[in-house]
């Protein structure tokens, strides 16, 4: 076999391998049953990671904000901002932020503001609960756990992210209530769309 036989043939399949994911990309999954949320292309799911990726990086790079108090969620070009941050000006300025990044339909706030300083000891202890609220979620069969974000300030727990259903909202919320040291639970939660 001639060498431009052998680019031939390798120019040929690597042209059908992306032509195969190409249209990969733009099949919707199949019919989805009655309690999943709506189904969703490969592109949208790539393209949702992008913006959370793009969003992240912005954030970061944003010296007014403090970007690993938040957490960032995107489903349809929709980004939910949470977590708990020192100031209304740095909520503010997250949303800026955020609204400015391409491919950025809306912008959901719950971002909220932590008033008093913390000692150790209180951070260790709302780590220990954002475990038992991970855990106890991972234990649920019913719930889609890895698609839920959990941060805690002062026993406060904030869940925040997209859901199947408002069955698995209301469930993840009574699951956060009843962890050891939780003091309150803010759902920020969202049914997909």
């Amino acid at each position: 076999m001639t060498t431009r036989t052998s680019r031939l043939l390798l120019g040929t399949a690597l042209t059908a391998i992306a032509t195969t994911l190409l249209m990969g990309c733009n099949k919707a999954p199949e019919a989805a049953p009655a309690t999943q949320a709506p189904p969703m292309t490969v592109g949208t799911q790539v393209d949702d990671a992008v913006i959370t990726s793009s969003v992240k990086s912005a954030l970061l790079a944003e010296p007014a904000v403090n970007s690993f108090d938040l957490q960032v969620e995107t489903r349809k070009g929709t980004v939910q901002l949470s977590g708990f941050v020192d100031s209304q000006a740095q909520i503010d300025q997250a949303l800026a932020v955020t609204r400015s990044v391409a491919g950025v339909t809306n912008v959901e706030n719950g971002v909220t503001l932590k008033g008093t300083a913390t000692s150790m000891g209180t951070k260790v202890d709302d780590a220990t609960v954002t475990g038992r609220v991970k855990t106890a979620l991972l234990a649920d069969p019913d719930i889609k756990s890895l698609d839920i974000s959990v941060v805690t300030y002062k026993g406060e727990v904030q869940l925040s992210g997209f859901v199947n259903s408002q069955g698995q909202i209301d469930q993840a919320n009574k699951i956060a209530g009843a962890a050891d040291g939780a003091s309150s639970v803010k759902n920020e939660l969202k049914v997909k769309q």
